[in-house]
């Protein structure tokens, strides 16, 4: 199963799935993590029909689709918080991709799907925190990885990475195991890394240390992405896009009780701002605030 290029094939992804859960349906995320509803009948029909409406949307853009795993924060360190050890850890995130496998198996009207592993920072997407080594990194989200291609996911991708160092962890590792691997870094409202790297930095470096499918960006308002949009031949490896629908930074997005879900129309508008510094864009979907509305404005479906 091929899976997405920087300038290939358009891909549909999904949205704020954690915001979603949270805000519009009423589920209570132990830190913040959706996997555990994996493991019930309300989190599964859930998911079933989350999932459905990306699918509607792939179809009417005549487009490919991207189900990625609802396991953000199903790691070591996340997963004790909630009471997974690392047996745990394994069967949830098995679980996740043969969901998916079975999603995927009941679409027969798609003519591309892909089932990809997601994989969160080892700490907070809202800040740094401590830099890990490479290798250190790397022998840290081993684990997560090898569950996703046991259980026969196309790829992994990680989102919203703060800093190069466990970017580069993890394409060490998705390479020893054998997957496709991307990566999605998050910026700050100057369009840097947390760490206060520039994106141009942090895919140069990530793209010597091993084989990265594609780079991409999310969990930040296009307003701010934009400035770190510098000119180079970066900017052709980077291949997806998840915006936030708010214009929050994440300072404030941590700091709110309620949803911003922003304007629909601008989200859309600063979108095509930033494909046209990004022609090489094929995968669109949206993060924190975002649903099924935000992505079908992005994919011009009404």
């Amino acid at each position: 199963m091929a899976v997405p290029t920087p300038g290939g094939r358009p891909f549909v992804v999904d949205a704020g799935l954690e915001t979603e859960m949270v805000f519009n349906f009423g589920f209570e995320l132990p830190e913040f993590a959706a996997f555990p509803f994996l493991e019930t009948d309300e989190g599964l029909q859930f998911f079933v029909a989350y999932y459905q409406g990306f699918a509607d949307i792939a179809k009417a853009a005549s487009a490919a689709l991207a189900l990625v795993t609802p396991t953000w924060r199903a790691n070591a360190d996340w997963g004790a918080r909630i009471g997974y050890d690392a047996a745990g850890l394994d069967r949830i995130n098995r679980a996740a991709v043969a969901l998916l496998n079975a999603k995927r198996h009941s679409l027969s009207d798609l003519d591309q799907i892909i089932v990809c592993g997601a994989i969160g920072p080892r700490g907070d997407g809202y800040a740094v925190g401590e830099i890990p080594d490479i290798d250190e990194a790397a022998r840290y989200h081993r684990a997560q990885i090898e569950s996703f291609a046991v259980a026969g996911a196309d790829s992994v991708e990680a989102m919203t990475i703060t800093n190069a160092n466990e970017a580069a962890g993890i394409v060490q590792a998705a390479n020893r195991v054998g997957i496709p691997v991307g990566i999605s870094f998050t910026v700050e409202v100057d369009g840097r890394l947390p760490d206060g790297s520039t994106l141009q930095d942090a895919v140069t470096r990530v793209d010597q240390v091993g084989e990265v499918a594609y780079f991409g960006i999310n969990f930040a308002y296009p307003d701010h992405i934009l400035p770190g949009l510098t000119e180079g031949i970066w900017l052709a490896r980077i291949a997806s896009l998840r915006p936030n629908a708010s214009s929050k930074s994440h300072a404030e997005l941590d700091e709110s009780d309620e949803l911003d879900a922003g304007n629909v129309d601008d989200l859309s508008r600063g979108v095509q701002q930033i494909r046209a510094a990004l022609p090489n864009v094929s995968i669109v979907g949206g993060c924190c605030g975002t649903n099924h509305e935000h992505v079908a404005r992005l994919w011009n479906i009404a």
